[in-house]
């Protein structure tokens, strides 16, 4: 337990109907009966009884009239025993009280103390504290959903039960080399073969529900590209249903990037309309493809839109070029005209690849697209299973997928109890069991002040 105080403003500065100041620590209640006036203190009062009373600074001045709550460790959202004074909103009144509070000994919380020391006193473990984190940004019912299973503890359950399988399996290999005197019995690899096939299949079916999570937490992030006039500001405008890039006749209109988010079946989609590829007629233009370039290199999936009105050029070639390697679709636009692009040629040059037939102008296809955008990012379509998850939590589950992978190919015990333990050591950093200092700060330092 900390034994210290902290006190912050656990609402939005701002005009609001009310403004929540939050305390936690083993002097919360007597701090907050400093100044909360009332027929009968905090602490006389049962825990979580709100009572109604006004707030006095320590030189006697009124504040506001408020309701106040105490609650008792560790039954709290930190584990502590904690007070919270609802004043009214806006900025001078809460600032006032909290202010008083440090005045009389309380100590100003950092980003995302309340919910370390919730961590830190075992109330959640590492990954339902990032989950508030989820909850706070969700921009979508299925993110909101997912963070809300997450905090919930579903993923932390699933997470430690294939732990503590690998666990019991890692001891039976360790005994057998670390008590040789004591006749222990040595399995062989085959015998074990099902037993970590099981628990492999368990570690990779946590990560791709996990990878969704991220992408319903994050977004996808989408690159629209293709060379000059083929109709991207066009399709992007369509996609949003709103004129958001201007739409003209002369190519090269597009030279910075422009941003859009839309959701489509709980899946943010972060557009990014790029200027068109080619050889550049100025110095603006070719900083504008630099940033193109730069946008296609970060994004998950690209868009290349073609013209289907006219026939592959060489600037489509430059296009295709910068490609080499990536993950895209290909995006027939404008086949509300007479169409002249070669698709069979462009097949058997591009085998595999999806091509879409669109048109920005009537709306065509549009609908089909943002569909096969979230198919092509999710494991299999389902995202009802998705995991609120974050980069860190992905990676580990990756990580302890691939060992217990590197284990079923093993061919000694000795290398596959390695990666036994190296894979649980992942899921532990997974909960937050064998987290340092530094990953807590980085972690917690992402959330607001009061929470």
């Amino acid at each position: 337990m900390n034994e210290d105080t902290i006190a912050a403003v656990s609402t939005a500065w701002g005009e609001s109907g009310i403004a929540i100041i939050r305390l936690s620590g083993p002097d919360s209640v007597f701090l907050a009966d400093r100044l909360f006036k009332s027929s009968s203190t905090l602490a006389a009062n049962p825990a979580r009884s709100m009572r109604y009373g006004h707030i006095l600074d320590p030189a006697g001045e009124f504040i506001d009239e408020v309701l106040a709550v105490r609650f008792e460790g560790p039954h709290s959202y930190t584990g502590e025993d904690m007070a919270e004074i609802h004043c009214h909103g806006g900025t001078m009144a809460a600032r006032k009280t909290l202010e008083s509070l440090l005045e009389l000994g309380a100590r100003l919380a950092e980003p995302g103390e309340f919910t370390r020391r919730a961590f830190l006193n075992g109330r959640i473990d590492l990954a339902q504290a990032e989950s508030v984190l989820g909850i706070i940004r969700a921009r979508s019912d299925k993110a909101l959903s997912s963070a809300a299973r997450s905090l919930r503890g579903e993923l932390s359950s699933s997470v430690r039960a294939l732990r503590d399988r690998l666990l019991a399996l890692s001891a039976i290999l360790e005994a057998s080399f670390d008590f040789p005197e004591e006749d222990v019995p040595l399995p062989q690899l085959a015998e074990i073969t099902p037993d970590l096939t099981r628990l492999q299949n368990e570690a990779e079916s946590l990560f791709r529900r996990c990878r969704d999570g991220q992408i319903l937490r994050e977004g996808v992030r989408v690159a629209i590209v293709g060379c000059p006039n083929v109709g991207k500001s066009s399709l992007l405008n369509a996609l949003l249903q709103e004129s958001r890039a201007i739409v003209t006749a002369i190519p090269g209109t597009t030279r910075d990037i422009i941003e859009a988010v839309l959701t489509h079946r709980g899946v943010p989609i972060r557009l990014a309309d790029t200027a068109g590829i080619r050889t550049p007629a100025d110095l603006i233009e070719e900083a504008g493809i630099a940033q193109t370039l730069t946008a296609l290199r970060e994004s998950d999936i690209k868009l290349w839109v073609l013209d289907g009105s006219r026939p592959f050029g060489p600037e489509d070639r430059l296009v295709e070029e910068q490609l080499k390697g990536e993950r895209f679709l290909v995006l027939i636009n404008k086949t509300d005209l007479p169409q002249s692009l070669d698709l069979d040629r462009f097949g058997d040059l591009h085998p595999g690849i999806r091509c879409l037939p669109v048109s920005a102008k009537t709306g065509k296809g549009i609908e089909e697209l943002k569909e096969e955008i979230v198919l092509s990012v999710s494991s299999g379509g389902i995202l009802e299973e998705a995991c609120n998850a974050t980069a860190r939590q992905v990676e580990e589950l990756r990580a302890a997928s691939a060992l217990l992978s590197e284990a079923l190919q093993a061919r000694s015990l000795d290398v596959a109890a390695n990666c036994l333990r190296d894979s649980r050591l992942a899921l532990e950093r997974f909960l937050g069991i064998s987290a340092d200092t530094d990953l807590l700060d980085l972690i917690f330092s992402q959330f607001c002040l009061g929470k």
